[in-house]
């Protein structure tokens, strides 16, 4: 999945929690995240505006971070609710980023592997 797919992507499933989100979706959706800040907050200071367009940037995109978030832990078999192991301090923060930074686990209870990546089945051979 390319950056503008992921950005299509997340906005598409503004709040669509149900499916998968590929490794590659969901870290193109986080760099969208950090760009988008940092082009608010440059503004913001340019402006003078304070965080005025941080937080409105911030109220766009956190339900479909949330989304995507909950869709790439689906892709590794786990359910959305692991999401609020980060509610933990720092431990839960690094169990999430393991759990994110690991490979699909092919088709589950959630759909069948997104991107049609290296776990979806091959296409049969034509001769």
């Amino acid at each position: 999945m390319t950056f503008q797919e992921a950005v299509k992507d997340g906005f598409a499933k503004y709040a669509d929690f149900s499916g998968r989100s590929s490794r590659s979706g969901y870290w193109y959706w986080y760099l969208f995240e950090i760009l988008a800040f940092l082009t608010a907050s440059l503004v913001d200071g340019i402006l003078g505006t304070g965080p005025i367009l941080v937080l409105i940037g911030a109220l766009a995109i956190v339900l479909p971070s949330i989304a995507v978030a909950i869709r790439r832990l689906h892709d590794i078999g786990r359910s959305g609710w692991w999401l609020l192991i980060s509610l933990v301090p720092l431990i839960g923060l690094i169990v999430l980023l393991v759990f994110y930074l690991t490979a699909s686990d092919g088709p589950n209870e959630y759909g069948d592997a997104p991107d049609g990546g290296p776990a979806a089945p091959a296409p049969p051979a034509t001769y």
